[in-house]
This record gives C-alpha cells, sequence and structure tokens, in this order.
C-alpha cells in the first residue's frame, strides 16, 4: 500500500512537471530573434504632467517644485497639551523626486523629518458640496523605507470663513479623515467622517468598520499605492487601493457608533429591586445526608499490601557528593564559607529499583467520600437576570441621508511619524467618475507599470500576497497543502508498522471495492497544488515577436549597428602591421585543421557571401550582422 501511496504522489508531480513542460515548450516553438551577450535594458518614462480638461476641485501632481510654496501653506501652529519641544509643528516638507523612482522627472511632496509633528494644507479650487454628485477622493502614498509607526492619512477640512491654514492642527474641523495609517503590528486604512446632531448640534466621528482585505504589504513592499474614496448620493461608500475595492458599504450601517441613535435606551435611573432572585439552582433545602457518609476518610492510605522490592538499596543515598568535583581557585571560605563538593544523582541507584529509605505507597481510599453537600434544585423563586427597562430615548434623531455632510473648503495632511521618507503625490478630489479614470491613467497606471519593470520580477511571498489578495479562498488551500502532510507525516510517525499496514490496507480495500476512489484520492492531493500552482504561476501566453520588438529592437538599425559593422569590417581588411594585407601567418594545427574542414568550410562560406550580398541588395530597413536562429533549433 506504501508503493501505491508513493504512486500517486509520483504521478501528481509528473502531472505538474508535464503542464510547465507544456508551457516550456509553447515558449520554444515560437521564432525569437536574440542578440548574444545584450542585455535588455528597461528605460525610464519621462514624466508627463496629467491634464484637466475639466475644472476639478483640487488636482495636485507637483511637476513644479515653484508652485508648491504658492499652492500650499505649511503650518506654524503649536499642538495643544503637549511639551513645548513637542508642540511645534516643524516638520520639513520637500517637493523632489523620489528616491529610486521609477519615472524620469516625476516630484512628490516628501515627508523629510522623523519624530515630528507635520502639518500642510491648501485650499480647494472651489468647495465641495455634498449637494447630490459623488464624492472621488484619491491620492498616492510610496513608504520610500518602509514604516515603523506613523500616519499618511488625508484631512478634507470644514468649510469655514475663519479657517486658517498657518494655524492648521489636529483639533482643526475635518469633515472626513481617509488613509492608511500604522504603528507596530497594527495597521489601519482609516475612514472616518464626522456627523452633525441635528437635534443637539453636537458633532461626533463616525468610524467605518475595518477592511476585508489584508493590508500588510501596502506598508513593506516599498512601492506607490493609489488609496481612492467614493462617496455616493444614495449613502453608499467604497474604499479601494491600487483600484481593487478593499471596503465598502452604508453610511447608516456599517460605521461605530451609527449614525441614528437607538429609539429606546436603558433607563439610568432605574435600581434592581432588594428581593430580586437572580439565582436559578438552590441547595435542595429536604435534602439530607446519608447515614453511611463518612466525611472523615482520607481520601489516600497506605497499600498495606505493598513490599520492598528486592535490590532495594536503603542504606544508598540518593544523591552524593560530586567526586570529580574541584573547589574554585578563586573561592574564600571566609567570605564564601565552607566549601562543598555539588550533589549529583548516585551512580549505584541507577540499576536498583531504588535507593534510601524505603516506604509503602500511598493508593486511593475506596471508602472515600468527601464533604457531603446537598444536590442543586430549579429555584421555584427565581426571576432571571435583572435588566433596567428601557425608556424612549430623549437624544433620539433619525438621519436618513448622512451624505450630507459639511462642505469641504481645502485638503490638508496633519501627521506624526516615526518614518521619514513617506512621499505623497497625485492628489485629486472631483465629482466626476471620468475625470478620477482619467486621471489615474495619466499618473498611477504609468507609475506602476514602471515599477513593476524596474523591479524585475516578484518573489514567492509577493505572488502569494498578491493572489490571496484578489482569491481569500486560496488560504484555504495553502492550510491543507501545507498542514494535512505534516499531519499526515506526524500521524504515520506515531502509528506502528501494523497500525500503519492495516489503515493502508483499509484505504486499498476501499479503493478496490469502489474504484472512483483512486479518482478521489489523486484529487485530493493534487487538486490544492495545482490550483495554487495555476494561480501563482504568471499569465503569459509565448513570447510574440512584437512584444520583444517593441522592448528591444534588435533588427532594426541604429547608429551603434552601423559603426560596429564598419568597426567589423576594418577589423578583417586590416592586418596586424596596420596595412591591408591579409595575415598570413599561421600556426601548424590551424593549417591542419582548415585542411580536415575541407570542404564543408568552403560550402558554408559561399553561403555566407550569398546571404550577405542579398541583405546588402535588399531594400528592407532591417538589417541583421549574423543570421537568426529560432530557439527550439
Amino acid at each position: 500500500m506504501k508503493f501505491n501511496t508513493v504512486y500517486i504522489l509520483f504521478l501528481g508531480v509528473c502531472l505538474i512537471g508535464a503542464t510547465s513542460a507544456d508551457t516550456d515548450d509553447e515558449d520554444d516553438d515560437v521564432q525569437v530573434e536574440v542578440e548574444d551577450d545584450d542585455e535588455v535594458r528597461v528605460e525610464k518614462p519621462q514624466f508627463v504632467p496629467p491634464t484637466i480638461q475639466k475644472n476639478v476641485h483640487f488636482a495636485d501632481s507637483f511637476n513644479k517644485k515653484d508652485e508648491f510654496k504658492s499652492r500650499w501653506t505649511v503650518s506654524q501652529a503649536k499642538k495643544d497639551g503637549a511639551e513645548e519641544n513637542l508642540s511645534k509643528y516643524d516638520g520639513k516638507w520637500k517637493v523632489e523626486v523620489p528616491k529610486s523612482s521609477a519615472v524620469e522627472g516625476d516630484l512628490g511632496l516628501v515627508l523629510k523629518s522623523k519624530a515630528k509633528h507635520h502639518a500642510v494644507a491648501s485650499k480647494l479650487n472651489k468647495p465641495f458640496k455634498f449637494d447630490g454628485k459623488p464624492l472621488f477622493v484619491q491620492y498616492e502614498v510610496k513608504y520610500q523605507d518602509g514604516i515603523d509607526c506613523g500616519g499618511a492619512y488625508v484631512k478634507l477640512l470644514s468649510a469655514d470663513p475663519a479657517l486658517d491654514l498657518k494655524q492648521f492642527h489636529d483639533k482643526t474641523p475635518y469633515t472626513i479623515m481617509f488613509g492608511p495609517d500604522k504603528c507596530g503590528l497594527d495597521n489601519k486604512l482609516h475612514f472616518i467622517f464626522r456627523h452633525k446632531n441635528p437635534k443637539t448640534g453636537e458633532i461626533e466621528e463616525k468610524h467605518a468598520k475595518k477592511p476585508s482585505a489584508a493590508l500588510d504589504s501596502y506598508f513593506t513592499d516599498k512601492k506607490t499605492h493609489k488609496y481612492s474614496l467614493v462617496i455616493n448620493p444614495d449613502n453608499t461608500f467604497e474604499v479601494s487601493v491600487d483600484g481593487s475595492v478593499v471596503n465598502s458599504g452604508s453610511l447608516l450601517e456599517d460605521f461605530s457608533p451609527p449614525v441614528n441613535p437607538p429609539k429606546e435606551i436603558e433607563d439610568p435611573n432605574d435600581k434592581k429591586p432588594e428581593d430580586w432572585d437572580e439565582k436559578e439552582k438552590i441547595p435542595d433545602p429536604d435534602a439530607e445526608k446519608p447515614e453511611d457518609w463518612d466525611e472523615n476518610e482520607p481520601e489516600k492510605i497506605v497499600d498495606s499490601e505493598a513490599t520492598k522490592p528486592d535490590g532495594w538499596l536503603e542504606d544508598e543515598n540518593k544523591l552524593v557528593p560530586d567526586p570529580d568535583a574541584e573547589k574554585p581557585k578563586d573561592w574564600d571560605e571566609e567570605m564564601d564559607g565552607e566549601w562543598e563538593a555539588p550533589l549529583i544523582e548516585n551512580p549505584k541507584c541507577s540499576d536498583a529499583p531504588g535507593c534510601g529509605k524505603w516506604e509503602q505507597p500511598m493508593i486511593k481510599n475506596p471508602k472515600y467520600k468527601g464533604k457531603w453537600r446537598p444536590p442543586m434544585i430549579d429555584n421555584p423563586n427565581y426571576q432571571g437576570i435583572w435588566k433596567p427597562r428601557r425608556i424612549p430615548n430623549p437624544n433620539f434623531f433619525e438621519d436618513l441621508d448622512p451624505y450630507k455632510m459639511t462642505p469641504i473648503n481645502a485638503v490638508g495632511l496633519e501627521l506624526w511619524s516615526m518614518t521619514d521618507e513617506i512621499v505623497f503625490d497625485n492628489f485629486l478630489v472631483t465629482d466626476d467618475k471620468g475625470v478620477a479614470e482619467k486621471w489615474t491613467e495619466q499618473t498611477f497606471q504609468i507609475k506602476s507599470a514602471a515599477e513593476k519593470a524596474s523591479s524585475g520580477g516578484r518573489s514567492v511571498m509577493d505572488a502569494i500576497s498578491d493572489a490571496t489578495r484578489e482569491r481569500p479562498w486560496l488560504w484555504a488551500l495553502i492550510l491543507v497543502v501545507v498542514v494535512l502532510p505534516i499531519v499526515l507525516i506526524i500521524a504515520y510517525c506515531c502509528m506502528s508498522k501494523s497500525e500503519a499496514f492495516a489503515y493502508f490496507t483499509a484505504l486499498k480495500g476501499a479503493a478496490e471495492e469502489r474504484p472512483l476512489l483512486w479518482a478521489v484520492y489523486v484529487v485530493v492531493l493534487l487538486l490544492p497544488v495545482l490550483l495554487i500552482s495555476i494561480c501563482l504561476c504568471p499569465r503569459s501566453g509565448p513570447i510574440k515577436p512584437e512584444t520583444l520588438a517593441e522592448a528591444k529592437k534588435t533588427d532594426a538599425v541604429s547608429p551603434d549597428d552601423e559603426k560596429k559593422e564598419e568597426s567589423a569590417d576594418k577589423e578583417e581588411k586590416t592586418g596586424p602591421g596596420g596595412d591591408n594585407k591579409p595575415n598570413t601567418k599561421k600556426s601548424k594545427a590551424s593549417l591542419e585543421a582548415t585542411e580536415d574542414d575541407g570542404d564543408d568550410e568552403d560550402e558554408v562560406d559561399a553561403e555566407e557571401e550569398e546571404e550577405e550580398a542579398q541583405e546588402k541588395n535588399s531594400e528592407s530597413p532591417r538589417r541583421s550582422p549574423r543570421k537568426r536562429k529560432s530557439r527550439k533549433d
């Protein structure tokens, strides 16, 4: 049966190998023209400022350093309740090209200070009013050095005639706070909106439920990520990262505390009556202790029938001084006292049943019953768990349209971070979905594609992270593939040979009675592996010639190629002395090799000369310095 199990596993490996081999064969059958000793270099795309045809509420790609000071205001405020040296918003900002930028000349707003308060804000081109149009907010964040503890969220400041951006601080009223935040192992993606109680006028923060997707990789991969928020007039919202939705729901149902308070609340003045009985069970008052119940019997007694084992060394101690131990040289008897050798187990006791004084062991007392207690019965006076009565909520209100928030007049970053070199870029606030999509195409999509191209390839963990983010059910398969073999191996190792043989015999017998079970065995063992392999493997088909030609056009004539051909022609015509005479000095070995090659080389040379003559006479603009062969040949 072991052989059959091994055969099934081997068959699965062969199937996976065959799948990979088929893919390789498809690649090999494609005619791909390559050049030896030439690596395909990925050139950085040049930054092109995005264009907005429509008058949006706010858009900034930081494409000009000079515009930052005129458009953004760095706060000069102090934080209340903090020490003097920590209260100032003195963190540094700088518009610059990020480190390892994948796009040439692409500037961003960079947070440059550690352990500092940072605050910077900018007025919108026009206030955003929640009057029936959706709100689209998006911007990019890149943790160039990763992140230990700090926020990268944005605040959409409430419209207020008295708003002074120079005094922007943590208590400045905002309508929406949105974006990533991390400290230690706690990763968050905030979406908070401030709601005004229409009855009391009080402002209360409403926090969205936690995102359903894992957020860890966004903080650790050191790549640019686009954070987007959409609030619709029908009171729904959507939060996405890099275009993938990670949180969505209703403003009325998916926030804590909820927008609308309960209609009824518990009466805070209600008190439990003194005679309220909450005991569900009570001791039976009519029960009596049996006459033969002896509470004085001990739980254990000496085994009177036990006898001392033969060979018991009663005169030997269990522990004896170590005869090999020596007093340390620095031992001071006046300071440390008299030195004694450490105790070790008596070697004489290792072969004996025991050493020292033998005593009869203790056993359980069959007469022991313990202290008598009356049995428990249902309490006839049980009234249940007391709860205060419910009364109408005096502060109840019903706001069925929380979408209508306080208008927004500015966008700001008010952050504390223990990590510097955080890049912010491509802010957008608009009410037009088409504008948001076009902005993304002109900014994030170009940058993200360039970063993927420059990174070279994905690690296994990146592939697993990406695959499970799109298909969360893959975690179950991975768990089966990883844990199930371990459990089976442990179970097999813990079994005796007879148990293992009986187990495998039972499986084989069941399969012989129902041959369909063999297919089930194969599916259970191989299906998870195949699914994970398919999901983790890149979804790229055979290499297309036009794809390679787009990455590097090896056949196109370039000035460098022409220079190489000219230099090669000169080397063929010029001898070692600098003249135009051919080199006539040949070794004896080379002459013998030439004679051995004979007619074969003459035929090859003739064919190459004919091909070169045809290429020179051809009107095609594509030229090649040598004959290309398919990768398969």
